[in-house]
C-alpha cells in the first residue's frame, strides 16, 4: 500500500483508501511506465499517511509534488547566483477553447477579496475587450494578481482558441508554473496539447484542474489518466509527470483533492498552488533585465511596457538601456512604474526581481526588448513563436460605395494600422503586395485574421479583404502545404454526413471514440488547413448546428491535390440601383437571397447563393411596368427571409475571384474587377 500511496499523485492525489482509479487501473498508463519509465525513477521515501489522519486534515497529507523540487535549465555556472523568491508565485491559466479558464480566474478574484461584498461584478470579468464580451471567447492575455497567505499571486488569463497560440506562447516567459485547465468530460483536447507542450520546453511546474466536475457525464479518472497519457507523449520528465490534480467547480468556486469530495471554495486549489508551483528564480544582485512580452497603450501615460523583472531592481525615474538581441541598443527612462495588485495597476517606486510589472516613458519599446542596465545591460534571448499558416490580401475600398461610412480609405491609413498591429501581435505578420494599395496578412487561422477586421472596421476603417490562403513551403522542390489536427465533437445521428463531408476535402480519420453518456462520438481527423476553409458552417449545415469543430497546427506534409470547398455558384447583381420587391420574387427562384427590398447595390455585389454551379447575373433592381395599371391589379408578393451572415461567414464564404467589403456599418460580398478583367 505504501508504494501504491508514492506513486498515486499523478492520477487521484487524494489518497482515499475507498475511492476506485488508482493508477495501475489503466493499462495503457500500466505499459507506459513499464517501458518508459522504471520504478525507481520515482520517489518512494515518503511514507504511506495514516488515513484516520488524512480524513482529519486532507490538506496536510497528499504526496510532495516532484515538479516543485525540478530545476529549469539553467547554465551550470550562473545556478550559484541564482536564489528562490518563496513570496510570489507567476502563473498562467492554460486550456482549450470552453473549457473554464476565465470563469476560473472569476473565482479566484471573488475569493481572495478583490472586489467589495457590495461590489457588482459582470461574469467573465477579465474577458474586458467589447469583441470578448460578443463572442464569448479571450482574444488576449491579460494579467492580474491576488494575495493569499502572505504570497502574490500573478496570474495571466490566456486564450483557447488555436488561432491566438501566439498570446499564449509570449506569455510563458513571464511564469514559472501553469495550471492546465481540463474539461471534466471532453478530456485533453487540441489546443491542451499545444499550450502544455510549450510550458514543457519551458520547463515550467505544471498543475491539473479537471474543471466542470459537476457535468452529469463527468469522468474525472478517465481526463487524468488521458492527461497523464499526454505528458508521456510529450516527452516530460519524470518530476513533470509527478504533476498535482486538482479537482474544481469553476462557477461556483469549489475545489477538492478528490471529485467526490469538494471543499467549499478554492483553498484546495491555492495550496497547491504554493506548495507545487516554485517561486521565481532571480539575480537579486544581478545587473537590471526585464523581457517586455506585451505593450499596451493610455492616452495620458502613452506606450505601457509589461513583462518580468528577470534580475536586478527597478527604480521611478531610472536611466536605462533598451536591448535587442542583435546587440543594437539605445538609452531610455523610467518615468513610472507599476504593479499589479488585485485587478488594477497600482503605482511603485520600485519593483524586485521576480515580479511582473509595467513601465511607461519608452514611447519606442517593442515587444522582445530588454529593458537593461544602463552600464552593463544585456539583451535577454527573444521571444520566439510559431509561424503563420493562413495569408489574405487586405486592399482599399474600390467598390461604388467607397468614402460613405468609413473615416480611414487611403492606402496610407490601412499600412499605418497594419503595421502598428504587428508591434503587438507577434504572431501575424504584413507584408507589402504586388501592387501599392494592396497588404498581405499572414495568421494563425481566419479567426485571428478575422478578429484584426472586426476591430478595424470598428475603428473606422473601410477597406476589402481576399479570401483565405494557405502559406505553402518548397523542400527539396517538392510542394509541402500545412496540415491540421480537426476534432469534431457531433451526435451519431449526424456522424455519417460530418465523415462524408470531412473524406471529401482529404481528412484522415485516425481515431474515433464515444464520449461519455451523451451519445456524442469524438473524431479526430488529419486534414490540409485548406480544407478547413469554408468547413466550419458546411459542418454546422450537416449536424444541423449540433457539430462543435476545433482544430489545431500540426505540421507540413505533402500537398494533398486538388480539393473543391464550395458547390455552388453566387448571385450578382446586373446593374447599379436599388433593389425592389418586384424584382427579388422571380431572383429567388434562383437561389437564396443576402438582401431585402430597398437597398443599394451595385454592379458586380453578390446578392445572394446560385442553387446551381457557376455564377449568374440578376437585375434586382427591375421595377413593374406602370402602362396598363387597370388590368394589372395588385397581386401581393411574398418574399422568403433573406440570409443573414456576418464577417466570418463572409470570409468563409467567398473564393478565388470575390471579395468582402468592410466598412463601419456594413459588410458586402463582390467579384473582384481585377480577376474579371484578366478573365475576359
Amino acid at each position: 500500500m505504501g508504494m501504491a500511496a508514492g506513486i498515486h499523485n499523478p492520477v487521484t492525489p487524494a489518497l482515499n483508501p475507498n475511492q476506485k482509479g488508482f493508477l495501475f487501473s489503466s493499462p495503457f498508463i500500466r505499459t507506459q511506465l513499464s517501458v518508459n519509465r522504471t520504478l525507481s525513477s520515482y520517489s518512494f521515501g515518503i511514507k504511506s499517511p495514516s488515513f484516520s489522519n488524512f480524513r482529519r486534515n486532507p490538506l496536510q497529507n497528499f504526496v510532495k509534488c516532484s515538479i516543485s523540487q525540478a530545476e529549469p535549465t539553467e547554465i551550470a555556472a550562473e545556478k550559484s547566483t541564482l536564489v528562490r523568491r518563496n513570496d510570489i508565485r507567476n502563473i498562467a491559466i492554460v486550456a482549450h477553447v470552453d473549457h473554464g479558464k476565465t470563469t476560473l480566474v472569476d473565482a479566484m478574484l471573488k475569493q481572495a477579496k478583490v472586489f467589495r461584498d457590495n461590489q457588482f461584478v459582470e461574469e467573465r470579468i477579465m474577458d474586458s475587450n467589447d469583441l470578448e464580451r460578443e463572442r464569448g471567447i479571450t482574444i488576449l492575455s491579460k494579467n492580474t494578481s491576488i494575495t493569499y497567505k502572505d504570497t502574490k499571486m500573478n496570474i495571466i488569463d490566456t486564450p483557447g482558441h488555436s488561432d491566438f497560440g501566439g498570446e499564449v506562447e509570449r506569455v510563458l516567459n513571464m511564469v514559472e508554473g501553469i495550471l492546465l485547465v481540463v474539461d471534466s468530460v471532453e478530456g485533453p483536447m487540441p489546443q491542451t496539447r499545444f499550450v502544455l507542450k510549450k510550458a514543457l520546453e519551458f520547463g515550467h511546474a505544471v498543475v491539473v484542474v479537471v474543471n466542470k466536475v459537476d457535468r452529469p457525464s463527468a469522468r474525472p479518472e478517465f481526463v487524468i489518466n488521458s492527461t497523464f497519457e499526454l505528458f508521456i507523449e510529450l516527452n516530460a520528465s519524470d518530476e513533470q509527470c509527478d504533476f498535482q490534480a486538482v479537482y474544481a467547480i469553476g462557477l461556483s468556486g469549489k475545489a477538492g483533492l478528490s471529485p467526490d469530495n469538494l471543499a467549499n471554495d478554492l483553498g484546495p486549489l491555492f495550496e497547491t498552488i504554493i506548495r507545487c508551483i516554485p517561486g521565481p528564480k532571480i539575480k537579486k544582485d544581478g545587473s537590471l533585465q526585464m523581457l517586455v512580452t506585451s505593450t499596451e497603450y493610455d492616452e495620458h501615460k502613452g506606450k505601457i511596457a509589461i513583462g518580468r523583472l528577470h534580475a536586478g531592481v527597478l527604480n521611478r525615474g531610472m536611466d536605462v538601456r533598451i536591448c535587442t538581441p542583435g546587440d543594437a541598443c539605445r538609452f531610455g527612462k523610467v518615468s513610472e512604474l507599476f504593479v499589479f495588485e488585485k485587478f488594477y495597476r497600482a503605482p511603485a517606486e520600485s519593483v524586485e526581481a521576480g515580479d511582473i510589472c509595467a513601465v511607461c516613458g519608452i514611447g519606442d519599446i517593442q515587444i522582445g526588448e530588454t529593458i537593461a542596465d544602463k552600464i552593463d545591460g544585456k539583451a535577454l534571448p527573444a521571444i520566439r513563436v510559431e509561424e503563420p499558416t493562413v495569408k489574405m490580401a487586405f486592399s482599399i475600398n474600390t467598390s461604388p460605395f467607397v468614402g460613405r461610412e468609413g473615416k480611414y480609405v487611403t492606402s496610407r491609413n490601412l499600412r499605418d494600422r497594419l503595421y502598428r498591429e504587428i508591434e503587438r501581435n507577434l504572431a501575424m505578420k504584413v507584408e507589402d503586395g504586388e501592387t501599392a494599395d494592396t497588404f498581405l496578412v499572414s495568421g494563425r487561422g481566419t479567426l485571428h485574421i478575422t478578429i484584426l477586421i472586426e476591430n478595424m472596421r470598428r475603428e473606422n476603417y473601410e477597406f476589402m479583404v481576399g479570401p483565405p490562403k494557405v502559406i505553402n513551403k518548397k523542400v527539396d522542390d517538392k510542394l509541402l502545404e500545412p496540415y491540421e489536427i480537426a476534432t469534431v465533437e457531433v451526435p451519431e445521428e449526424h456522424m455519417g454526413s460530418v465523415v462524408e463531408l470531412l473524406g471529401k476535402r482529404r481528412g484522415q480519420m485516425f481515431d474515433m471514440q464515444g464520449l461519455g453518456s451523451e451519445g456524442t462520438t469524438l473524431l479526430k481527423y488529419k486534414i490540409p488547413t485548406r480544407g478547413l476553409l469554408g468547413l466550419r458552417n458546411a459542418i454546422l449545415t450537416a449536424s444541423r448546428g449540433t457539430a462543435i469543430l476545433n482544430t489545431i497546427f500540426d505540421s507540413y506534409g505533402p500537398w494533398a491535390g486538388d480539393m473543391s470547398t464550395r458547390d455552388l455558384g453566387s448571385l450578382v447583381a446586373f446593374e447599379d440601383g436599388t433593389s425592389t420587391s418586384y424584382a427579388l420574387a422571380s431572383s429567388q427562384e434562383r437561389g437564396q437571397l443576402f438582401i431585402k427590398p430597398g437597398v443599394e447595390v451595385y454592379k458586380g455585389q453578390i446578392v445572394g447563393i446560385h442553387q446551381r454551379p457557376g455564377d449568374l447575373a440578376l437585375n434586382v433592381c427591375k421595377k413593374k411596368a406602370a402602362t396598363n395599371v387597370r388590368s394589372n391589379k395588385e397581386v401581393s408578393v411574398v418574399l422568403d427571409t433573406p440570409l443573414d451572415y456576418s464577417l466570418d461567414d463572409c470570409i468563409e464564404y467567398i473564393q478565388e475571384d470575390e471579395l468582402v467589403e468592410v466598412t463601419p456599418k456594413s459588410i458586402r460580398m463582390c467579384k473582384n474587377p481585377k480577376m474579371n478583367k484578366k478573365a475576359r
